[in-house]
């Protein structure tokens, strides 16, 4: 069985069009992430997209490119590409750095398809083919608000997370100028308060947005606040996303244990494979919903996360637009959105474009 010889980063940035800003404070103006490969001992290849979030993670692209090459690579090369278990398990002596193990585990998936002569697609064998899509659509004026959903709406997107938290009263104000520029559309909308809503006021801001005909609302009160957060999916009043709350198996136990939401988002991008089918399991033996999120990643990381998507169980639209918000990619051609959804086996041709990594961060070394 071919063996792990060699992990290499490769740190990129791409431009956006426009800053997206969430939560309280938080905002991001262009893509710096780190290309991830894993060669192995028969020249296997396996690629994956780490996408560092200082403000959620504790990640960055130096970080990233640290722990790998100076722990989690010394403890993996030379253990065989089968043995998921113990790769996983080495991984995660080293505690957190969740992108980084992500990325390393997804690179291990591609090159155990390419041993076997099977593209990604062939090896993971999602029962669906047409993913339906959604798109953040972050906070800011309503002028740059509407144009924004117009033009990712003419590029073939037909759901939209809107964020909310920082003023209530404007949110609702957007969501119905939404609502009236769409009427007729089939244009379905969903909100992401990023833990920003109070206990107190909570209650009422969810039934809202209930009335206002929204899907569900992802992260409404903050994490630490668990009785909070259970009494208020208790209550029924608008299905609740898990997102913050579950970064991993270990917190999606606890969440399942209190019962804090509805609908579980997972993203590859921060567990991989590997731990994204354990949590997709878990979620389905308690008659959760699950979503897929792309992490703001390039064309790379959303292909990677829209080939999980496809998986059984998996039954709300994912995140997996993001890309339409940058000015340039580092693939051979973009990603398409037809009426809502992305054909995986559209995804298969894709590759890494050397000359545009090269433009926007490092050449391939050997």
């Amino acid at each position: 069985m071919p063996k792990i010889a060699e992990i290499h980063t490769y740190p990129f940035h791409l431009p956006m069009k426009g800053a997206l800003s969430w939560g309280k404070a938080s905002r991001l103006d262009q893509l710096e992430h780190v290309l991830v490969r894993l060669v192995t001992d028969t020249g296997h290849i396996g690629w994956a997209e780490a996408p560092p979030r200082p403000t959620i993670y504790g990640e960055t692209t130096a970080s990233i490119q640290t722990i790998i090459q100076q722990h989690l690579a010394p403890r993996l090369i030379g253990l065989p590409i089968d043995d998921i278990e113990t790769v996983n398990r080495e991984m995660d002596v080293i505690a957190n750095n969740h992108t980084a193990k992500g990325a390393i585990d997804i690179c291990l998936h591609e090159v155990t398809a390419a041993t076997q002569g099977q593209t990604l697609l062939d090896y993971l064998n999602p029962a669906q083919r047409q993913i339906k899509v959604s798109y953040i659509l972050g906070i800011s004026d309503e002028a740059t608000m509407l144009a924004e959903a117009k033009t990712v709406y003419d590029q073939g997107v037909r759901v939209l997370k809107v964020k909310v938290g920082r003023n209530f009263s404007d949110d609702v104000r957007r969501v119905r100028r939404l609502q009236s520029e769409f009427a007729g559309s089939g244009l379905s909308l969903y909100a992401d308060a990023n833990e920003g809503l109070l206990p107190e006021t909570a209650p009422a801001q969810l039934r809202q947005l209930a009335d206002l005909g929204l899907l569900y609302v992802e992260e409404p009160l903050p994490v630490e606040l668990i009785p909070e957060r259970s009494q208020l999916r208790a209550a029924n009043l608008l299905p609740i996303i898990a997102d913050d709350s579950t970064f991993s198996p270990r917190d999606l136990r606890r969440e399942m244990r209190f019962d804090t939401f509805d609908i579980l988002n997972i993203k590859t991008a921060r567990t991989g494979y590997t731990h994204s089918r354990q949590m997709l399991q878990a979620a389905r033996d308690h008659g959760k919903g699950v979503m897929v999120g792309s992490q703001a990643s390039s064309a790379l990381g959303t292909i990677r996360a829209a080939l999980f998507s496809g998986l059984p169980g998996i039954d709300h639209p994912s995140e997996l637009s993001f890309f339409l918000k940058l000015e340039d990619d580092i693939v051979t051609q973009p990603i398409k959105i037809v009426d809502g959804y992305i054909d995986l086996a559209s995804l298969t041709d894709i590759k890494i474009d050397e000359d545009q990594l090269r433009k926007h961060g490092s050449p391939i070394t050997a």
